[in-house]
């Protein structure tokens, strides 16, 4: 029920003056209530206001330094970073913690707070944020600007999967990857995929790449770019069909604080999968291009989409068209993996196979990864919940996630920062979040075993 306030004392025309307070609403103003100019000058000010705000909180929950794992790489050479990033509360360590309860963590505010959800660099506001070395390569090749005025993006390069990505085909594995060091945009996808790919193949790949109005890029009054902008593409967030680590925020959830960031997952392996969203549960790749393009771009927000031009793709072939593309994507190779999703004891060293023995045993991650692709194409609560107290941190809510898709293991060294949101900058992070939720209680030589096997995925 809405609280009636009276301004007592207000007076107009001899009568008291009632304020009523705005009701919540599902919906987006859709009349600017100042003009562009006056919108860019008042938001571009704020900007390096807030990017310091964000450095500083991201440096209260992280160690965000640069220290590459020795001898451990990406496909073209883009060194692992290594370590637990996460900061832990004073006085405490990460074996007193993995020995308590749920419930007295959350009664001596001893959860790490690098575990809990990570806000948008301005949450209120949120939309699609991108690195800028993609920033920077698609302005080079199509002159086309993604930065924002109001907003960058806030983890450092040395944290984010390798750019350009290799691309892998499952239709054409003797190739190996397909881009040769570039990065796919409209401008060379026919030059580098004409005689590999078939006419509708290209023909998806091509809507993939091109763009198309998006809530804060687009021709309106009401855009995050300093120029009118024709939009952004499905491969700007997941460049050569893999990411980039672009940010945004989910378009499902209200009110704004309860919307979860989120990090883009790769597109290597879709094919495999059954589930698609975070929590969406949307049953085909099909459906969910058709779903981004129609809410995820705006927000969730049909009345916005309209204004801003959304881009209505014909289900029959423009979007059966990109699923053909979308579902050739293959993942990384991984060498010392057999046939059947497990090391061949001949290729692997002793930790690489203590790590799969604890993967299978007592770190209980194939309860919901399992071998080849380690998935189960579920969904699964964590109830993260039970750790902390609810509670509100940069313009979000700290509360459990809810049932969240099991992404797929394979080529996870590739894609880093981890979780739906990017919560967890490593491997490492990754092994100390679950022994803590799973109360599995790993020792720290268990955990270095499980961090040199998920390399080898």
């Amino acid at each position: 029920m809405q609280i009636l306030k009276i301004a007592v004392g207000a007076v107009l025309g001899g009568a008291a003056c009632l304020i009523f307070a705005a009701p919540p609403t599902s919906y987006m103003p859709v009349v600017a209530k100042e003009d562009f100019q006056t919108t860019y000058e008042r938001m571009k000010a704020a900007r390096a206001g807030l990017m310091r705000e964000q450095a500083a909180f991201l440096e209260s929950r992280y160690d965000l330094s640069n220290r590459p794992a020795k001898g451990v790489t990406m496909f073209r050479g883009k060194p692992v970073q290594e370590g637990i990033r996460a900061k832990l509360p004073r006085g405490t360590t990460w074996e007193k913690l993995g020995s308590m309860s749920p419930d007295e963590i959350r009664e001596k505010g001893l959860y790490p707070q690098g575990f809990l959800p990570l806000p948008h660099p301005n949450h209120p506001e949120g939309g699609m944020l991108f690195p800028q070395f993609h920033i920077d390569e698609i302005k080079k090749q199509e002159q086309r600007d993604l930065n924002r005025f109001d907003l960058a993006f806030d983890f450092p390069d040395h944290l984010l999967p390798e750019f350009p990505a290799p691309i892998f085909l499952t239709t054409r594995p003797d190739l190996g990857d397909v881009s040769k060091g570039r990065l796919l945009t409209i401008d060379n996808f026919h030059e580098m995929f004409n005689g590999i790919l078939n006419p509708k193949q290209l023909e998806g790949l091509r809507l993939l790449l091109t763009p198309f109005p998006q809530q804060q890029f687009n021709q309106t009054e009401d855009r995050r770019s300093e120029r009118p902008s024709r939009g952004v593409s499905c491969f700007d967030c997941h460049s050569n069909g893999h990411t980039n680590a672009s940010t945004h925020l989910v378009g499902d959830i209200r009110p704004q604080e309860f919307r979860h960031r989120l990090d883009t997952p790769t597109l290597r392996g879709v094919n495999l999968q059954r589930l698609f969203g975070s929590q969406r549960a949307l049953k085909s790749v099909e459906d969910f291009t058709e779903f981004e393009q129609r809410a995820a771009y705006f927000d969730g927000d049909p009345v916005i989409a309209t204004k801003k031009g959304v881009n209505v793709l014909e289900r029959g072939s423009q979007v059966h068209f990109m699923g053909e593309f979308q579902n050739i994507l293959d993942f990384p190779p991984a060498p010392k993996l057999g046939v059947m999703g497990k090391l061949d004891p001949r290729k692997a060293n002793e930790q690489e196979l203590r790590g799969q023995s604890i993967f299978f045993g007592k770190a209980q991650c194939a309860s919901c990864h399992m071998p080849p692709h380690y998935s189960d194409n579920m969904m699964h609560d964590l109830h993260t919940e039970r750790f902390f107290k609810p509670h509100q941190a940069k313009g979000a809510m700290m509360v459990g996630d809810g049932p969240i898709k099991t992404f797929p293991l394979r080529g996870i060294k590739e894609s880093p920062p981890y979780l739906h949101d990017g919560r967890l900058l490593t491997l490492e992070d990754t092994v100390e979040f679950f022994n803590l939720i799973l109360e599995t209680k790993l020792t720290s030589a268990e955990k270095a075993d499980l961090v040199a096997f998920l390399r080898t995925l």
